[in-house]
């Protein structure tokens, strides 16, 4: 790991509500949420009543029901970039929607998580620690759709919908050059824990292994039999922004929290370190996971 510059130590802590603690300019990103999607919708009905156009019929041109574009304009979903970018074109909104595509971005995602996504998509590198399931960043479709799926109290369809695209879209991280330095340590309860059925664990395992074979992966297996283990406090991430900062993250039952302190980085770092020397090589752990399925 390397050393982090020396700077003001501060800690910026998410609450379940989205805000963060920390007045520092990296941290801080100004209004997001469904006040913002419901904002957007508002100046699409708008632009659209404006153009005559019904919502079937703006809808065909952009290869969307009518009732989703109602869903858009009534705050209910959360649009891609995509539609907004075309929308915005073939409105001739020169630019008004557009405007908007960062901030409705950010509100697919829950929002304890809406800052340290917005981190992870300009990170030069991440270092993550992952007890309970497959890291989001490695998951397939189906196993993240079943993840939505499990969690309670129950979500809607659509905001299963908006999340499951929030989660694959930040899986293009993988594809962004320069490409960034992604090490991710996960434990074999995780790996076994059968997401969505086997079938469907299968193919997680499949895509974990192709995914370790990018050069700038690396992916290491926790074995449930070591007997020495430096990180038993829970999963954790550590952020290296494109600002040459580390920032640390860490998350439970919908509670996360931001830190740029140096000393509870330092910690952070330490504990990852040696979760490393102490858990399978990514050789070994391409192995142990081909194991898995032949065995399934």
């Amino acid at each position: 790991m390397r050393e982090e510059p020396r700077g003001q130590e501060t800690t910026a802590a998410a609450q379940p509500q989205g805000h963060t603690a920390d007045d520092d300019s990296e941290l801080r990103d100004g209004g997001s949420g469904t006040g913002i999607v419901t904002a957007f919708g508002r100046q699409l009905k708008l632009l659209r009543t404006r153009a005559g156009l019904e919502r079937p019929e703006f809808g065909s041109l952009l290869n969307y029901s009518g009732s989703t574009i109602a869903a858009f304009e009534q705050g209910r979903r959360v649009p891609l970039p995509t539609f907004i970018d075309r929308a915005d074109e073939i409105l001739e909104a020169g630019g008004l929607l557009k405007a908007l595509k960062k901030e409705v971005e950010r509100a697919q995602y829950p929002s304890f998580f809406r800052d340290a996504a917005r981190l992870e998509a300009g990170a030069t590198a991440l270092y993550v620690y992952a007890v309970y399931a497959v890291p989001g960043l490695l998951q397939t479709e189906e196993y993240a759709r079943a993840g939505f799926r499990l969690q309670r109290p129950l979500l809607d369809e659509d905001i299963i919908e908006q999340r499951l695209s929030a989660r694959m879209a930040r899986q293009g991280i993988h594809d962004r050059r320069p490409a960034p330095l992604l090490s991710f340590i996960v434990e074999e309860a995780a790996l076994r824990r059968p997401i969505g059925g086997r079938a469907a664990l299968r193919e997680q395992w499949e895509k974990m292994l192709r995914l370790g074979h990018l050069r700038n992966v690396e992916i290491q297996v926790m074995p449930t039999e070591r007997e020495d283990h430096a990180a038993l406090g829970g999963p954790f991430t550590l952020i290296d922004a494109s600002t040459g900062r580390r920032i640390a993250y860490t998350e439970v039952q919908d509670d996360s929290r931001l830190y740029t302190e140096q000393a509870k980085i330092r910690e952070l770092e330490t504990r990852y370190g040696i979760l490393r020397s102490q858990a399978l090589t990514p050789r070994e752990s391409s192995t142990f996971v081909e194991r898995l399925l032949g065995e399934s």
